[in-house]
């Protein structure tokens, strides 16, 4: 699979927000089972926890501070968590898979009152991977965040899933001590043999288009959505985008762009993703960049023009249309907006721009 195929495999997965699409093998941690210990590192905000009381529930989310969903599903976690606090809710922020823990605190000061609950890194003196994502989520199979554990009065895990898709009912039922446990792992149980399916579906897409047999993957595709709920196909558009830029059926792949634009009107990611796509595919021969534009500038004011990432991408297309002094502004912008080693990167593409060269794209 080439780089692109793989960028958008990721874009994928979060428009799938509730299917594990590169799961294949059994959990050892499902709904129904005792939840695992806590094995937490620091606790950046709120009181520590260590143990699950009883009489009280709990959602263990999974995230870090580079994964774009995350950032999206954080508002929306900590308005759960405002509404449920008074009512035996804990809520806390398992930070996994960090690439520079010292990220964390900052990033949580930042997000000021929309990330108001626990935050705890994980603890990485004998698991390099964090002894939180080796017990929890390598357990559990899963392999994309943010993810969230519900965990019931009785310590129990009683839901596994994305953040986004937590239904209130659920947790209505489990803080009022009603929730079926068992008819939950088994609906668990069920949609994991679903899951399995996809993967092994998706594995067959993968082959066609590595084989550049591009209407047999288009087939494929067909059949693998065939496999999902309505509410869950529009992330397979992306897929079948990439096919037709494979296939060289330019009016066919920028028209299932503009449709996967349309759908995600609020998704910055997802219109960053596009116009990124869109300027550096290496496989594009012919590059639409006003209509990458479009994308960029609409992520752009999704992101109320908070995102350097977005920033950056914009900049990189003006650069390409020969507006080089605009591109310079927006790429301050981009590097003004950024931190760490994100800054550093975005500030080489700024004197790149000055020089006036285009930076091989990462």
């Amino acid at each position: 699979m080439n780089a692109m195929q793989q960028r958008w495999s990721a874009t994928v997965l979060t428009l799938v927000t509730s299917v594990g699409l590169g799961v294949a093998a059994e959990s050892t941690l499902k709904v129904g089972d005792p939840a695992p210990k806590f094995q937490t590192g620091k606790w950046v905000q709120g009181d520590p926890v260590t143990r699950f009381e009883k009489g009280k529930a709990y959602i263990v989310e999974f995230w870090a501070t580079w994964c774009g969903p995350c950032r999206q599903s954080i508002p929306h976690l900590n308005e759960t968590y405002t509404k449920y606090k008074d009512k035996k809710l804990v809520v806390i922020g398992q930070d996994c898979w960090e690439q520079d823990d010292a990220q964390v605190a900052p990033f949580v000061k930042k997000m000021g009152d929309k990330m108001t609950y626990r935050v705890a890194l994980d603890d990485k003196k004998s698991d390099e991977k964090g002894a939180m994502a080796t017990t929890w989520m390598a357990a559990a199979r899963q392999n994309g965040i943010p993810t969230a554990f519900i965990v019931d009065t009785h310590g129990k895990i009683a839901w596994i899933g994305h953040p986004m898709a937590m239904e209130e009912k659920v947790l209505d039922d489990v803080l009022a001590d009603k929730f079926d446990v068992d008819k939950a792992a088994k609906t668990y149980a069920e949609d994991k043999k679903k899951e399995w399916q996809l993967n092994d579906a998706q594995e067959e897409v993968q082959k066609a288009m590595e084989a550049k047999k591009w209407d047999d993957a288009l087939t494929k595709v067909d059949a693998m959505e065939k496999l999902l709920p309505e509410n869950q196909r529009m992330g397979l558009d992306g897929m079948r985008m990439n096919i037709l830029f494979g296939k060289k059926d330019y009016p066919a792949a920028y028209k299932m762009a503009q449709k996967l634009s349309d759908a995600n009107k609020d998704n910055p990611d997802v219109q960053n993703q596009l116009a990124w796509e869109i300027a550096t595919g290496p496989e594009i021969e012919n590059r639409n960049l006003e209509l990458a534009t479009s994308f960029a500038e609409r992520g752009n004011s999704a992101a109320e023009g908070k995102s350097p990432d977005v920033l950056d991408t914009l900049a990189r297309i003006q650069f390409m249309q020969g507006k080089h002094e605009e591109a310079i502004k927006t790429q301050q912008k981009a590097v003004g907006l950024a931190e760490g080693e994100a800054k550093q990167a975005l500030g080489k593409t700024l004197e790149s721009y000055k020089k006036g060269k285009l930076p091989a794209a990462e």
